[in-house]
């Protein structure tokens, strides 16, 4: 019983961790709004969207601790990453150019 105690405890402290990060994000970008994708073993990726465009991501162990996080946090959560919320990215000049060094094979 010990075990699953601190297993559940290390679990809360991660999910307080990750929600204090996008409340941090979202009052630096006038708000905020996310998506969790599974990634395969390594958990769950948390894309955060600024209301100035703005973006980043966090990993996340697992799934429900990414979903948990942005609950505790409050932002809007997205079933993917497409439409309106994929055109509120706004990217620079440093993504431009490692797109296209990607499409030319760079």
């Amino acid at each position: 019983m010990a075990d699953t105690q601190q297993v559940d405890a290390r679990a809360e402290r991660k999910v307080s961790r990750l929600a204090h990060r996008i409340t941090a994000f979202a009052k630096a970008h006038g708000g905020a709004e996310g998506q969790v994708a599974h990634i395969g073993e390594r958990g769950a990726r948390i894309v955060l969207v600024g209301e100035d465009g703005g973006w980043g991501d966090l990993v996340a162990p697992s799934t429900e601790i990414a979903r948990q996080a942005v609950e505790k946090a409050g932002i809007t959560v997205h079933e993917s990453f497409d439409g309106e919320f994929a055109a509120k990215v706004r990217t620079g000049a440093y993504e431009w150019k490692r797109m296209a060094g990607i499409q030319v094979g760079g």
